[in-house]
């Protein structure tokens, strides 16, 4: 695919984006259109004077009447019916037993036994369900129906199977014979004959539900409904409430709605096209990993949506409840700062548009979502979550006390719910840090949690690598050490690149006495021709792969195990084949890794520290200036041959690189300064051994 192809795809998918946003967006705050003026109940009028254009009754909400249904259920009386065919059908099963007794037992007592019966189901007997339904609910009364009368009893006056049953087993003349009775299965003779009429039930429920009044008023055409300024008390909300559904339910308001909807989409649509647009312009290689892209208009197609659905459907709950911060918190820790606050304001400001009061949901919505992002400048901790989330609540309560004292002039607010709503979005806000873990399994991010999770020296793999190949991960940890420091010089991602370097030498685990860090005086390449020990020593990329995949790493760290040697060549062994073999035309990708080469600047990172680590260490002498020679060289040659040629990392973050490398090399290592000699200790010397000198001479001439 050419660039022009490339360039019409990624046009069409902004547009689609677009429009399928735009659109969910739209519908979902449109199902219930109508003129509907912003406003919150104990707040003032803030529009012009509304006059209804209609006569209509004033309504009651949908959950005034669904709260006295509840209280018609909780008054309701429940109607049982006693069926006597049952105890009946008892007693004859009992004289059919007694019959068919051939053991006499049954027969001792079988005029007993009927008596008792028949004086259990005339008391009654109700199943232990019902009968812990009505005690629990707290309504002890029951009305039974037996053929054409009825009359109301305790649910506690009549006997559940259990007790029943006890009432025989335990009786004063039967009881003494029990072992004998207990042969017989006469719990079957005991079953319930005060049994629940359901039909019965919801006939008196449903005539009670169609006697409630729907309205408690009437407004007539042309009459006054509420002045700019003036509060809005419960019943002017119902009033307001009112002429709104008849505006919906009118025809004749069939434009008006039209109209409306056509206001929802442009508005939606200007701020949804406005983000793209900042997209294109400062985040356009988002455009290259879709799952950046879906996330972002996920999150902003989803949290207005449920905005309205508590707008429409759960009318007693505040907005104040959602953690709107919550998104951009999940932006700042898989993304960034800046695409994290022109998300939130997106969303906040097309929320807005369902939200009674608005401008002050804008403002305590915008100072929680920045307070948010300013606080989660690092997320190496679980206390940086708390921390942006206390700072984001804060600013909530500081912003909305605020504007109260503005609004009410008294310090202390008469109105304290929006407090609480805020407190408990606070704790929602929490969530996020399972979300995290949601978002990473759904769009395939990787968070900084799971980075510091993996670099735990304790993980299963890396322990591994310190125990059966102590010198790789001693390599490993300096390598990652030292890509570290420069990621944080040049403003790479530090935690990917200290967590790929730590596992970028587990193939080495396959075959760890073919390397030099590893050897303790023998080595196993002796035995092999050139040709077979570069291939261990490159198959070491691959099997680090198999390795991270069986442990199921990422697939970004995967990405530095298969990039930290690109597709460089194994020059010791090449340059030594081609010494034994001088007339031998060599075919070099014999000797060369598969790549591919480095394709972010956290990879090339890690191929210049791996690079120097390993040569550095092969010095015979070290000192400053053959350290920053040899780091100069290393990198210089990279360069030159093209490794970084496919990551987007400038030679500004290459010069850092290196200056960053030279510094800490130079710690590694220890080179210092020469000390000054001490002259008065040289003299005393000098003067020491030329006394020497000239008493073993007198003694010399002595002798002769």
């Amino acid at each position: 695919m050419d660039n022009k192809d490339n360039l019409l795809l990624k046009t069409i998918t902004q547009i689609l984006l677009v429009a399928i946003t735009t659109g969910v967006i739209v519908f979902s705050m449109t199902n219930k259109v109508g003129q509907h003026y912003p406003y919150e109940e104990g707040k003032p009028w803030e529009h012009k004077t509304l006059i209804a254009d209609y006569n209509f009754d004033i309504m009651k909400s949908d959950s005034a009447i669904e709260r006295e249904k509840e209280q018609i259920q909780e008054e309701h009386i429940p109607y049982f019916v006693r069926d006597d065919s049952i105890g009946e059908k008892a007693i004859e099963d009992l004289k059919t037993a007694v019959r068919n007794d051939t053991t006499g037992i049954l027969s001792n007592y079988g005029n007993l036994l009927e008596r008792r019966l028949h004086f259990l189901y005339e008391r009654g007997i109700i199943s232990d369900p019902e009968y812990r339904r009505y005690l629990s609910s707290g309504n002890n009364t029951i009305k039974v129906s037996s053929g054409k009368s009825s009359f109301q009893i305790a649910v506690s006056e009549e006997w559940t199977l259990k007790q029943s049953y006890n009432q025989i087993f335990f009786d004063n003349e039967l009881a003494v014979h029990r072992d004998d009775l207990m042969k017989f299965n006469l719990n079957e003779l005991i079953k319930p004959n005060i049994i629940y009429d359901q039909k019965l039930n919801d006939e008196i429920l449903n005539e009670a539900y169609s006697n409630i009044a729907k309205s408690i008023g009437h407004v007539a055409k042309n009459e006054k409904i509420v002045d700019r300024g003036e509060k809005v008390d419960h019943l002017t909300a119902m009033k307001i409430e009112s002429l709104f559904q008849k505006q919906q339910d009118n025809r004749k308001d069939k434009n008006e709605t039209a109209n409306a909807r056509l206001g929802y989409i442009l508005y939606v649509l200007t701020f949804i096209s406005l983000f793209s647009i900042f997209l294109v312009y400062y985040r356009k290689d988002y455009y290259d990993k879709p799952r950046n892209i879906l996330l972002l208009y996920f999150l902003i197609a989803i949290v207005p949506v449920i905005v309205s659905l508590m707008k429409h459907n759960i009318m007693t709950l505040s907005v104040y409840i959602i953690p709107f911060a919550i998104v951009p918190i999940i932006i700042r820790v898989f993304l960034d700062s800046r695409t994290a606050f022109m998300t939130h304001t997106t969303i906040v400001m097309i929320s807005s548009l369902n939200v009674n009061y608005r401008y002050e949901f804008i403002i305590i919505q915008m100072a929680a979502g920045i307070a948010a992002i300013y606080a989660l400048s690092d997320m190496s901790k679980r206390a940086h979550l708390f921390k942006a989330v206390l700072a984001a609540t804060f600013s909530a309560f500081v912003i909305h006390y605020a504007m109260t004292l503005i609004q009410e002039r008294q310090l202390i607010p008469e109105d304290t719910s929006t407090f609480t709503y805020l407190t408990i979005s606070g704790v929602l806000m929490l969530l996020a840090y399972p979300m995290m873990f949601f978002i990473e399994k759904l769009f395939g991010f990787i968070s900084s949690v799971t980075y510091l999770e993996l670099s735990d020296t304790n993980q299963e793999l890396l322990r591994m690598l310190s125990e059966r190949a102590p010198g790789t991960f001693v390599h490993s940890t300096t390598v990652s050490n030292l890509a570290a420091e420069i990621a944080k010089r040049i403003g790479a991602d530090v935690l990917l690149v200290r967590t790929g370097a730590l596992y970028h030498d587990i193939g080495k685990l396959e075959n760890p006495v073919f390397f030099t860090e590893n050897q303790a005086g023998v080595n196993p390449h002796t035995k092999l021709t050139e040709k077979e020990s570069a291939a261990i020593i490159i198959d070491h990329v691959r099997n680090g792969q198999r390795l991270a995949e069986k442990y199921n790493l990422p697939h970004s760290i995967i990405d530095f195990i298969l990039t930290h040697h690109g597709k460089g060549v194994t020059k010791y062994f090449y340059v030594k084949y081609k010494n034994e073999h001088p007339d031998e035309k060599v075919d070099v990708s014999v000797f060369s890794y598969k790549g591919p080469n480095p394709q972010t600047r956290e990879q090339a990172i890690l191929m210049m520290a791996d690079t120097v680590e390993a040569a550095t260490k092969s010095l015979d002498f070290y000192n400053d200036e053959i350290i920053s020679q040899r780091v100069n060289e290393l990198i210089d040659q990279q360069v030159k041959e093209g490794y970084f040629a496919e990551c987007p990392i400038t030679f500004r973050d290459i010069q850092e690189a290196k200056l960053v490398l030279i510094d800490r090399l130079k710690s590694i290592y220890h080179t210092r300064i020469k000390y000054p000699t001490d002259k008065s200790a040289e003299n005393e010397r000098q003067n020491a051994e030329r006394k020497a000198d000239n008493y073993n001479r007198r003694k010399k001439g002595k002798k002769r």
